[in-house]
């Protein structure tokens, strides 16, 4: 009872008669929406543009979506700011069977959570929430660091649960392919969740209520994130090379991972200005927003929430003088050693990288 159809995109084989017998299905089998009722159906997938923030593609599989309409996807919600069709036209309403791009959601939802149109924002917030209580509850609340996954291993943990973040969706299932297959002493990588966008608080709480490390791809939390990560007592790791990633979760695994070195994160500085010159490169006006800036000093430049770039400071300007370091509240230039593609409202994170004494 299930047709099958011969098709190629390539040649555009058998297309006609896939799209015929859909609609003899749906004849059939009565398949019918309603267009005068709030909108519900699935996300089709989720990305981060750096222009315009978290988007994602919905398909709507009964009633009518508009801009304007209270969601809530998953266990985030928001109100749907904008809407685009599939060619890219900007459009107000949509109706069931329709595909469209929308932006508002707090957070970017997972390929498949359903969604749903509500009649006020504070219905969906509140129907976010409850979705949101009944998942941390679903976890128990122990805690635990990738140094300690070889203890825990020992003591008969077989999974190990990870919370997995990355800036584009490719990535996502690159690593998320790469982690689950791992395989240790008869010990798994699980990942629990993953998704794309700056890791955030809620990561955090999941990872802290599912006994899981957090591991974020080309991005990075805010410094919130981090305050509540340590509260939490949750592992947070970054990297921006896959293999390197593996390598340490295998050696972690084997109870052998030994950093030589620790990152400590100094101080960060916000881009308020773009200084072009054509012998040097761009030069940024920056303030620094917290901690100290050092002079050949290791730095993340983050856009968006999402790392762009891995350098290390050239120079550092008081005025026209040159500087070994500034504090926070003090304006500065600075020059980075590759990168040049930095704009205003970029964010330099600056870290150390300290010895750490095994014993």
């Amino acid at each position: 009872d299930v047709p099958f159809i011969n098709i190629s995109a390539h040649t555009g084989e058998g297309i006609d008669l896939l799209l015929e017998t859909l609609e003899t299905i749906s004849e059939v089998n009565e398949y019918k929406a309603n267009p005068n009722r709030y909108a519900i159906g699935a996300v089709i997938e989720s990305k981060v543009d750096k222009n315009i923030g978290g988007v994602a593609s919905f398909l709507i599989q009964n009633g009518t979506l508009r801009i304007g309409d209270p969601v809530v996807v998953g266990h985030s919600f928001g109100k749907i700011r904008t809407m685009k069709n599939d060619i890219g036209e900007s459009i107000v309403e949509a109706g069931p069977s329709t595909p469209v791009e929308v932006t508002g959601i707090n957070e970017n939802p997972s390929a498949g959570d359903k969604f749903m149109a509500f009649e006020t924002e504070s219905e969906a917030k509140k129907v976010a929430e409850k979705r949101k209580n009944i998942e941390k509850s679903k976890y128990k609340k122990d805690v635990i660091s990738l140094d300690d996954l070889f203890k825990k291993i020992e003591g008969g943990q077989k999974v190990i649960n990870v919370v997995l973040k990355a800036d584009v969706r490719g990535s996502e299932e690159a690593v998320k392919n790469a982690l689950e297959k791992i395989e240790v002493k008869d010990v798994k990588v699980k990942v629990i969740r993953s998704g794309i966008g700056i890791i955030t608080e809620s990561d955090v709480v999941l990872a802290n209520a599912s006994d899981a490390i957090i591991i974020g791809f080309n991005v990075v939390p805010s410094h919130i994130t981090k305050e509540i990560a340590k509260e939490y007592n949750v592992d947070i790791r970054l990297y921006t090379i896959i293999y390197k990633l593996v390598e340490e979760m295998e050696l972690a695994m084997q109870g052998m991972l030994e950093p030589e070195y620790e990152e400590k994160i100094i101080g960060n500085v916000e881009i308020r200005k773009i200084f072009k010159f054509s012998k040097i490169g761009n030069i940024a006006g920056c303030y620094v927003t917290d901690g100290i800036v050092k002079n050949n000093s290791n730095v993340r430049i983050i856009r968006d929430g999402v790392v762009v770039s891995d350098d290390k400071i050239a120079s550092l300007q008081k005025g026209k003088e040159n500087a070994k370091e500034m504090k926070k509240g003090f304006e500065c230039g600075i020059t980075l050693e590759n990168f040049n593609d930095i704009k205003e409202g970029d964010t330099l994170e600056v870290y150390e990288l300290v010895e750490v004494k095994n014993g």
